[in-house]
């Protein structure tokens, strides 16, 4: 029988999980609660635990995290509070939680790989409460770069200036424009054959796509779980 993924994704704004099928469908329900700001990584595991309960049985757990993360453990997040998530092992503490193997990636990076066609050189940007990107080499995914916090425009980084703070506060006329510049700096940095754009505000996007840019659905962060048990 094919082994059920029970996925985790972790927003600066909600959280999100299913349990996701081998073939890379829902295999009943979501569920979603509200990021607590500045909650200790402990008490967003205890979360984590209950969101799993409804849900049924499952083989293992995938979680896209809204930072760096390797080998299980957090090195940077951004949007949740680096200094507490620092050196945790988040790996460690679910599967010591729920019983089931563990294999986390950035957030970004997992949304990606549901809906990647595994042709060339293919980019991933989200659109949420920062700008998340993975980068991919005929299906296989690279090593992640925060190109969220570097230089954009006007001495502030792509979070700054795309991210939804920002998208509030200029309105969503000025930030298609800084999107859509955006867009063009991934093209000149990566040479991607095609960029898919998801996230909660890709659905903001009110200027016209090129032939070699896509629309993904935001359910793509849960629907990438199968694929991080893949060799």
């Amino acid at each position: 029988m094919a082994a059920l993924t029970l996925t985790f994704d972790i927003g600066g704004t909600h959280i999100k999980a299913a349990i996701v099928e081998e073939s890379g469908q829902l295999h009943g329900e979501r569920v979603m609660i509200d990021t607590v700001p500045g909650a200790a990584p402990r008490d967003d595991v205890a979360a984590l635990v209950e969101m799993a309960r409804p849900l049924g049985t499952f083989d293992r757990i995938s979680v896209g995290f809204p930072g760096v993360v390797r080998a299980g453990r957090v090195l940077t997040a951004p949007n949740l509070g680096t200094e507490k998530w620092q050196g945790f092992d988040l790996a460690g503490a679910l599967a010591s939680a729920l019983g089931k193997p563990v294999r986390i990636a950035n957030d970004a990076d997992l949304q990606g790989l549901a809906v990647i066609e595994g042709k060339g050189v293919e980019m991933v940007i989200t659109l949420g409460t920062g700008f998340g990107t993975g980068l991919y080499q005929d299906g296989r995914l690279g090593p992640h770069l925060e190109l969220a916090h570097h230089p954009f425009r006007q001495g502030e980084t792509y979070d700054e200036q795309v991210g939804d703070a920002a998208r509030k506060k200029v309105g969503t006329a000025r930030w298609n424009k800084r999107v859509e510049k955006a867009i063009a700096n991934m093209r000149r940095l990566a040479n991607f054959d095609h960029l898919y754009v998801g996230g909660g505000n890709a659905k903001r996007i009110e200027f016209k796509l090129a032939p070699d840019v896509s629309l993904v659905d935001n359910v793509a962060g849960l629907l990438g779980g199968p694929a991080l048990w893949r060799d």
